[in-house]
């Protein structure tokens, strides 16, 4: 089983986050680089490329937060850290 690098995204009047998981291979450090551009200018487009190949544009100006995990967590239930 691969693991996988799972990224959520709050959206401004958006519910619920965005969620996308990226192939283990991704560049976290890169990505980070990225996110910071993207929230640094309100003009910027985060581009993210999923594990399957699609591509997911995200303006910058609409995100709340970002949070990078990893997909060990995915199967946990319950209350807790």
């Amino acid at each position: 089983m691969e693991d996988l690098v799972d990224v959520r995204i709050g959206l401004v009047y958006s519910p619920q986050p965005l969620e996308v998981e990226l192939a283990d291979d991704a560049d976290v450090d890169a990505l980070k680089e990225e996110v910071a551009a993207a929230l640094a200018d309100d003009g910027t487009v985060l581009w993210l490329t999923d594990k399957r190949g699609n591509q997911i544009a995200v303006n910058g100006a609409r995100v709340t937060y970002i949070t990078l995990g990893s997909g060990a967590d995915k199967g946990r239930i319950g209350f807790g850290s």
